[in-house]
């Protein structure tokens, strides 16, 4: 984050901005009037029950939807504006990893890496295998990696562009208990104080143990929000069934 003496008539940088933003499917209302900043190089962490809009934020974010209403801003860029230029500065990970099955994790890596126009390529895929630890199965076929590997493999594909901004959807669905520990050791990594996270989830722990600033969706309605040191981990849960109730 990037601050400046308001004095000066400088404002404060945001790596997100969303104002009054709204997302319709004929009559149903997934996301409704959502305001909300996230500062460079922090991590916010989406909670809400099935259907809370999720996943459509998420969306919204990287681009694959587009608002009903609304503005959004990456890296002070309307995404509206000009969403190729932001689509190089987003990457999104998910349980679907994205990845193709029937080549080489090297190759995967390879073909994205140059449809973002990677520079020194060859170097970067080394990089980021050695990074999230599977280097040594670079030259074998993604389907016959284990869940926990594809899943590494999905991170290290989507950072071998070096993006300022990553979308986490429920990127710990279908793991078991070691896959989600290397999962969470992955992201650990790559911790940078300039690459800011966005994160959806239902684990309540996990989300909180991640997290600079939490929110809460519910029907397409943002109850709650706070940052992290704000929030008394032993009352979260409460804190959560009270707003998710409320809200219906």
């Amino acid at each position: 984050m990037i601050a400046v003496d308001d004095k000066a008539g400088s404002a404060l940088t945001w790596a997100i901005e969303v104002q009054g933003l709204a997302k319709s499917f004929g009559n149903y209302h997934a996301l409704r009037d959502i305001d909300l900043k996230v500062k460079k190089g922090e991590r916010l962490v989406i909670f809400g029950p099935n259907g809370a809009g999720k996943t459509t934020m998420i969306k919204l974010l990287s681009t694959l939807s587009k608002p009903s209403a609304g503005k959004i801003r990456l890296d002070g860029i309307d995404i509206s504006n000009d969403p190729v230029q932001v689509r190089r500065k987003v990457s999104v990970v998910s349980h679907e990893t994205f990845l193709y099955d029937s080549l080489t994790l090297y190759e995967n890596l390879k073909f994205y890496g140059r449809m973002y126009d990677v520079p020194n390529l060859e170097c970067r895929i080394s990089e980021v295998a050695s990074q999230m630890q599977v280097e040594s199965r670079l030259y074998d076929r993604v389907g016959t990696l284990s869940r926990g590997l594809q899943q590494r493999a999905s991170i290290a594909r989507a950072v071998v562009q070096d993006p300022s901004i990553m979308l986490l959807d429920e990127p710990e669905v279908g793991l078991d208990p070691h896959g989600v520990i290397m999962m969470r050791d992955a992201l650990d990594i790559l911790d940078h104080p300039d690459r800011t996270v966005v994160m959806t989830t239902h684990n309540l722990e996990q989300g909180l143990n991640m997290s600079d600033q939490v929110v809460i969706l519910d029907r397409g309605k943002l109850v709650y929000e706070a940052l992290r040191h704000e929030i008394e981990t032993e009352n979260f849960q409460e804190i959560y069934d009270r707003c998710t109730r409320m809200s219906k």
